[in-house]
């Protein structure tokens, strides 16, 4: 999900793929509701201005990050979707339980995208502080909730030439 450089004209609507008929999913955590539902907002504009249906999203609250892994398997087992994002934030405090989360977080859905072989995409925050998250919702550093949506849309596309290109 990352993107480097200048990516200002990635962001502008006009050059956002096709997602008529792309099937979402979205598994958001409810804690640190600020954020995520910053997060989710962004996520369904980019959506919903690449021309993914509202009846082609499918989306779960789920109570924390660490629970995002079983929403996206849920998504795959009980939806026809293309492409699960999962939307999250964890914030670092005075003990290890970050450490735990983020590398629980991040291996569970690994695990889910290559169990059904589908992308999963990995829009969870891990910061310092509440206000490096918010720096990144919407703020100084860019909307990771957009970014999500933008890769989703790329990936669910890719995949859905795989035969096409040799696979």
């Amino acid at each position: 999900m990352a993107q480097y450089g200048d990516n200002t004209e990635l962001f502008n609507p006009k050059n956002y793929p096709d997602g008529s008929g792309i099937k979402v999913g979205i598994s958001t955590s409810q804690w640190n509701s600020e954020v995520t539902d910053k997060l989710l907002a962004g996520a369904m504009e980019v959506l919903s201005l690449s021309k993914v249906s509202e009846e082609n999203i499918y989306s779960i609250a789920v109570p924390g990050s660490f629970e995002l892994t079983a929403g996206a398997q849920w998504l795959f087992q009980h939806y026809p979707v293309d492409v699960v994002i999962c939307l999250g934030c964890v914030i670092q405090g005075e003990t290890r339980h970050f450490d735990f989360i983020c590398h629980g977080v991040t291996n569970g859905l690994n695990g889910v995208m290559l169990k059904f072989g589908k992308p999963v995409i990995f829009g969870v925050l891990t910061t310092d502080n509440q206000q490096q998250a918010l720096e990144r919702c919407g703020g100084a550093h860019g909307h990771k909730g957009r970014e999500a949506a933008l890769t989703a849309l790329q990936m669910a596309l890719l995949d859905s030439q795989k035969s096409k290109i040799g696979f």
